[in-house]
């Protein structure tokens, strides 16, 4: 049995059906704040980010924290790259592209920071996909790996009105402890393992939901926002990601 729970097939009518892919990357983009202390803690020099097309981190890295930025993934569309380094006043030159299958590639290069965000929920064995992530590592390097949760009520969102792209993710990995787990057994120390994000929700398939539907979801994001703003806290039921940073010893 594949350990893929998606194909070249999913990624390619994914991302060619995607709108507003070109997009500036701001200062502030998801996840900033761990980016930013880790580069300037851990004097992070090089970066590699997986399965991340189009490149959205890896061009944050290198534009607003000057670190010399790699992409990795199984499909990458030059034009689209292209593109959104143009919106982002960058020359596509100026960021390393690999386009390859991350269970045939051997690295030829370590990286003080190895990241992935939304990458290992697409696979059934979430150990061995994260194993693909440290042989990446440099010693003494970071690990940062984020993932949605959809174990909350952001997840009976998606089973619900997205059935197909719900069925796409391992839900069973979307659980900090279990992670932490699993990167202290490949010999890593954690530094946190958290659920990530006061609230929000989503989907894929927006423009075809109706009307019905888009009122709902609109009226809960707003209710959530509020409340979570009222009485911030993260949670499994209520937070839309999870996060986990670790070190190579």
């Amino acid at each position: 049995m594949t350990n893929e729970l998606t194909d070249r097939g999913f990624w390619t009518n994914y991302w060619e059906s995607k709108k507003g892919l070109v997009q500036p990357i701001p200062a502030d983009y998801l996840f900033h704040e761990q980016l930013r202390r880790i580069v300037i803690n851990r004097k992070v020099k090089n970066a590699i980010e997986l399965g991340g097309f189009p490149g959205y981190y890896t061009i944050f890295l290198k534009k607003h924290l000057g670190v010399e930025a790699c992409l990795l993934d199984y499909f990458i569309h030059p034009g689209i790259i292209a593109e959104l380094c143009r919106v982002n006043e960058m020359d596509s030159r100026e960021i390393q592209i690999i386009e390859t299958d991350l269970f045939k590639h051997a690295p030829k290069e370590k990286y003080d920071l190895v990241l992935s965000c939304g990458l290992i929920e697409h696979f059934k064995d979430t150990k061995d996909i994260i194993q693909r992530h440290v042989q990446f590592l440099k010693p003494g390097g970071t690990l940062l790996i984020t993932l949605p949760n959809f174990r909350g009520f952001n997840g009976w969102v998606q089973k619900t009105f997205d059935p197909n792209n719900y069925e796409k993710h391992e839900i069973g990995c979307m659980d900090p402890k279990l992670l932490k787990k699993l990167v202290e057994d490949l010999g890593l120390e954690v530094v946190q393992s958290v659920y990530y994000g006061k609230f929000s929700t989503w989907l894929e398939n927006w423009e075809q939901q109706n009307l019905l539907v888009k009122g709902l979801i609109k009226t809960a994001w707003f209710v959530g926002k509020v409340f979570t703003k009222i009485i911030p806290f993260e949670s499994k039921s209520l937070s839309p990601y999870i996060l986990i940073e670790a070190r190579m010893p």
